[in-house]
């Protein structure tokens, strides 16, 4: 299936690689195919384009690459969403976004609403926490391990 994007032109995308977000993800319910590029093989850094919206995409990356650790509990509804899936077909993705401080522009990750991706049945949810009190494990990936 060929789709015209803003960002990477006109790609070819893989129907085996379609992630389905049944109700899309915050501000863009309208928008629920996506699929994910990696520029850089060695990157833990994702693009998640949608297939819906050509000029929507998201950048994302594994928590754990900024020092987090999720331990989140799925709902029933949740787990159902994502075809109860196995621990080990389940990703923890955060978005990125764009944040002023100090009138400066800085990227910075959304703690309170990560994306649970199974990827064995390419479905996925946004896991929006109202209050986030989540167990969150920061490591300090500057001292040596």
């Amino acid at each position: 299936m060929k789709v015209d994007t803003y960002l990477f032109g006109s790609i070819e995308v893989d129907p085996e690689r379609i992630i389905t977000f049944p109700n899309g993800l915050v501000a863009f319910e309208k928008s629920r195919r996506y699929t994910l590029i990696q520029e850089d093989a060695q990157g833990s850094s994702f693009t998640l384009q949608s297939l819906d919206e050509p000029g929507l995409a998201l950048q994302i990356v594994d928590p754990t690459t900024l020092g987090f650790h999720y331990e989140l509990q799925l709902s029933d509804a949740e787990s159902s969403l994502l075809q109860w899936p196995a621990a080990d077909d389940v990703v923890v993705m955060q978005v990125l976004y764009k944040k002023e401080i100090d009138g400066k522009a800085d990227i910075v990750p959304n703690l309170r609403a990560p994306l649970v991706i199974n990827l064995r049945a390419r479905i996925g949810l946004q896991k929006v926490m109202e209050n986030f009190r989540p167990n969150v494990t920061l490591s300090n990936l500057v001292s040596a391990v």
